[in-house]
């Protein structure tokens, strides 16, 4: 059965006098007094089947601390790996057992297991710890939006169908070694010669004539493809099994670049962002469009962040949701969790209109500030300017969780990783602004 830790502290826990080291030693205290989000971590770490590793196995609290450790400094798993060997501090505040640090596999299949919901409800302890200890009240907020990026390169038609015809040519070398006997031809040079071209050909009819041939040739792989499917042996055992779960995953994607290109390129039908896909590895990802600046790729998250700096709430979006959408429902969410609507709130000017505001007010928000006024009378919002003025400059924090946190790029891959992700930066973000405002700390 799995252990949910390893030793208790001691006074053979190492920290180092440095800054880092004291922050480290404060969330470590945090996490000793609040064990009883073990428990969630360890229903996923069973949920996913995930073994004990070693002679003893990693601990359950070994995992979350090395979990929160990875986003708190920013590090690969393989730089992880290595600073649990190196550092005391680190190994200190991850409790390993003595004389065993864990390899990367190890770390990235423990961690990978912990789910965004998990994460979630380890925050919402965070923020009742905080509310017990007078450092966030949630009386005054700040509701802001921003935009995860997903792990993908720049898409556009051509990089699509060329990333089809490689993945298609991978699965049908896999076949062969399963024993499948069908005839087929290696097309890989022939579509990277056409994406090439279409990527420095400067005129629509030429770059139309190379779409064609790239088109033919995605579509003949897919055919091979299909053949493969259908005359794959039966005794291929479990390999073949994840052939064809993974042919069934890529076929409907394929299908769906070759049909967009078709109807953008051939056709010149503007399409939807909504009905694009912009990864055949990352399906899930959206379009994002903030204003009038540089498109993006991922997700938006809309986030409510306290006096305090705390994040006191975050939801990741489907689509593309305008701000003045999601004000509503994120201050919902928030008198949700606190039982009673904040005294004081800001928003950016996308959240800003006359709706929101009656909303707001109804809700029992007595001042509410949007950043652009947008039309709106500053005497209809708060009740006098140095109020608006204070208001308007309480910040959100974002900058420092893209910066430093990591909130700015998603290095995991699927949308549920993704997720957990994206609360994995705030959980860590939240529990080292939580270590810096209790005393013990300052003192």
């Amino acid at each position: 059965m799995r252990q949910e830790r390893t030793v208790q502290s001691s006074i053979f826990d190492l920290f180092a006098g440095h800054e880092i080291g004291r922050e480290l030693k404060a969330m470590s205290q945090w996490l000793d007094e609040h064990g009883e989000v073990l428990s969630r971590v360890t229903e996923d770490l069973r949920r996913q089947g995930v073994k004990e590793t070693g002679r003893e196995g990693l601990p359950v609290e070994a995992v979350l601390r090395c979990a929160l450790l990875k986003q708190h400094r920013q590090l690969s798993y393989q730089e992880l790996a290595f600073h649990l060997e190196d550092s005391a501090s680190f190994r200190a505040f991850a409790r390993l057992p003595w004389g065993w640090s864990p390899k990367k596999s190890v770390l990235h299949k423990t961690i990978s297991a912990i789910r965004a919901q998990t994460f979630e409800e380890i925050n919402r302890v965070l923020l009742a710890s905080a509310l017990q200890e007078m450092l966030e009240s949630g009386k005054v907020v700040r509701v802001d939006s921003t935009v995860t990026a997903a792990l993908i390169h720049e898409p556009s038609d051509s990089s699509l169908l060329w990333d089809a015809v490689r993945v298609m040519v991978r699965l049908l070398q896999q076949a062969d070694g399963l024993g499948s006997t069908i005839p087929w031809h290696d097309h890989c040079r022939a579509a990277k010669k056409r994406a090439r071209a279409i990527e420095y050909t400067r005129g629509r009819p030429k770059r139309v004539k190379h779409y064609r041939e790239l088109l033919k040739i995605t579509r003949t792989t897919l055919s091979y493809l299909q053949q493969a499917s259908e005359q794959l042996p039966l005794t291929a055992g479990p390999a073949g099994e994840l052939w064809q779960t993974q042919f069934r995953h890529y076929k409907p994607l394929i299908e769906r670049i070759i049909a967009q290109t078709e109807r953008r390129v051939l056709a010149g039908e503007p399409v939807p962002a909504g009905e694009k896909l912009v990864s055949l590895f990352e399906p899930h990802a959206d379009i994002i469009v903030k204003g009038s600046r540089d498109v993006d790729y991922g997700h938006k998250l809309n986030l409510t962040t306290g006096r305090s700096g705390l994040v006191l709430d975050l939801v990741v979006e489907t689509g593309n949701p305008a701000d003045s959408e999601r004000l509503l429902p994120m201050l919902e969410r928030h008198i949700a969790f606190y039982g009673q609507a904040p005294r004081q709130a800001a928003a950016d000017g996308g959240y800003a209109s006359r709706d929101n505001l009656s909303g707001a007010k109804a809700c029992g928000i007595r001042d509410m500030a949007f950043h652009k006024k947008c039309g709106l009378k500053i005497e209809d919002m708060v009740k006098s300017r140095w109020v608006y003025r204070k208001l308007r400059n309480f910040r959100a924090g974002i900058s420092c969780l893209k910066r430093a946190y990591g909130l700015g790029r998603c290095t995991w891959r699927g949308l549920d990783h993704f997720k957990a992700y994206v609360w994995s930066s705030v959980v860590a973000y939240n529990l080292a602004l939580l270590a810096r405002l209790r005393p013990t700390l300052r003192s």
